[in-house]
């Protein structure tokens, strides 16, 4: 018995009834009860359809089992239909699209024992499974066999209608059991057979995604064939869950990576490869990426020494933590990015053929050294915060990634000392630039007044303190005009 449908032989459809007839007299195909086939009409009465099986005799089914609700026949002589052998003689073969409507024990025995399915409808859910309304009798289903995996909401077929195959037929037909499951892996059975025929290791097949599991995701290559892209396969990329990569419904593109046995004899397992199926992405990184050029990343993962962003996709760079920012010394990578987080990144260095890129978030952001002796020349007022108090001095932020020093001796040398002194890390002051180097990195500030390196216009000196003569008594005004006689 298979699943998937005897193909017979296309039909000309200006050929007459004899010829049709004769066209398929020579065929030699054997059917047997329970056979699913795809047969092309070849004759219409008003009670019956004749097929062509394929084989020597042909097939006839009740007319009333293909027409509509309103008595049409939506067929012609010439279109093809999927049905079931019910029964096999010398004369011809009696086909259906599944028993349904209404019977008694013996038509379901009859079902039962030719593996013809029966037309069910889900009632309701019971212990153990499912009520099954089949031939307007009570069935049941276990839920085990209500699919061929566990459902998710076991009330979601309620109400639905599929085929089933009835396994069980007791007391006269008060005690029916029914199993959908097992339709659907014959059909998956002779599916698989039919695929296995024409397909091999490294062939590269179009699919949709079914379903995603914690370790991957299954592709449904085939019509009741499905295959599984693990999750290592699902990208190039690094991910955590299939979800991640692709979603139920999705078309893609997968690479046979191997056909074999199941875990446990169950059946066969065939492992795709998604990112196969594109081809490695390092292979085009020279004619994309290039030094020196800024791009858009991804943060994947941190590591102790920094954190690895994904420039392509498929492809990572390390940003390690002395190239994180310019406005603070980074010790954690976690301090300045998280996972998940979309920065920017420069490529200091690309090596194709090692297959690595080191990257600079701080590049990216532009060195704020490479102007600041322009911004900040000598003799420039700033305001900033203080960032700490230090034995030498107080650092102050002037601006993103610029940190000059206030040093102790200029503080107790300037008449602001006490009130500089009493400064803390976080409050704002406004100094002088006195001296900047681009080549050292170093800008040592002043108080607003003290004298500085050049560009100074001595404005200061308006508030620096008075220095006033000293007033001599009678005897000391008589000693200075001694010392001045005697030079």
């Amino acid at each position: 018995m298979t699943g998937e449908p005897i193909d017979t032989p296309e039909l000309d459809e200006s050929a007459s009834f004899a010829e049709l007839l004769e066209a398929h007299a020579g065929g030699t195909r054997n059917v047997r009860p329970g056979d699913r086939i795809s047969a092309a009409i070849v004759a219409i009465t008003d009670d019956s359809v004749f097929v062509a099986t394929g084989s020597k005799v042909d097939g006839v089914i009740d007319r009333r089992e293909l027409e509509e609700a309103d008595g049409s026949l939506p067929y012609a002589v010439g279109d093809r239909v999927d049905l079931y052998v019910t029964a096999v003689n010398g004369q011809e073969i009696r086909l259906s699209k599944g028993l349904s409507g209404q019977g008694g024990a013996a038509v379901l025995e009859e079902a039962r024992d030719s593996g013809v399915p029966v037309e069910g409808r889900v009632t309701g859910t019971c212990k153990g499974g499912y009520n099954v309304d089949v031939l307007r009798k009570r069935a049941f289903c276990p839920g085990s066999q209500i699919d061929l995996h566990q459902l998710e909401d076991a009330e979601s077929v309620v109400g639905q209608t599929f085929q089933f195959l009835v396994t069980r037929v007791e007391q006269h037909g008060r005690n029916i059991v029914v199993s959908r499951r097992a339709l659907l892996e014959r059909e998956r059975d002779a599916a698989l057979a039919t695929f296995l025929e024409g397909v091999k290791e490294g062939d590269v097949l179009e699919g949709t995604v079914t379903r995603l599991a914690p370790f991957g995701a299954f592709v449904e290559i085939a019509p009741g064939v499905d295959g599984m892209v693990h999750i290592s396969e699902l990208t190039w990329s690094r991910v955590a869950q299939a979800d991640e990569a692709v979603s139920v419904g999705d078309r893609v593109r997968v690479k046979v990576l191997g056909i074999g046995e199941a875990p446990k004899g169950k059946g066969t397992r065939i492992s795709l490869s998604v990112k196969q199926a594109g081809g490695d992405p390092w292979e085009t990184v020279g004619d994309r990426l290039e030094q020196d050029q800024v791009v858009p990343a991804k943060v994947v993962r941190l590591a102790p020494f920094g954190a690895f962003v994904e420039v392509l996709p498929g492809v990572e760079g390390l940003v390690h933590v002395s190239e994180m920012s310019w406005t603070r010394r980074v010790n954690k990578p976690e301090e300045i990015v998280a996972v998940g987080d979309a920065v920017n990144v420069k490529i200091k260095e690309l090596d194709v053929a090692k297959r690595r890129i080191s990257l600079s978030l701080r590049d990216a952001e532009g060195d704020p050294w490479a102007d600041a002796t322009e911004r900040f020349a000598p003799g420039t007022q700033v305001t900033g915060t203080v960032e700490k108090r230090a034995q030498f001095g107080l650092f102050v932020n002037i601006a993103p990634g610029l940190t000059g020093l206030l040093p102790e001796g200029i503080i107790k040398s300037s008449g602001q000392g006490a009130s500089l002194s009493k400064l803390n890390a976080g409050d704002s002051v406004t100094l002088t630039v006195r001296d900047i180097s681009a080549e050292t990195r170093r800008i040592t500030l002043a108080p607003v007044g003290d004298a500085g390196h050049g560009g100074d216009d001595g404005s200061w000196k308006q508030f620096a303190p008075r220095k006033e003569k000293p007033q001599l008594g009678s005897l000391g005004a008589a000693l200075q005009a001694a010392m001045q006689k005697r030079k």
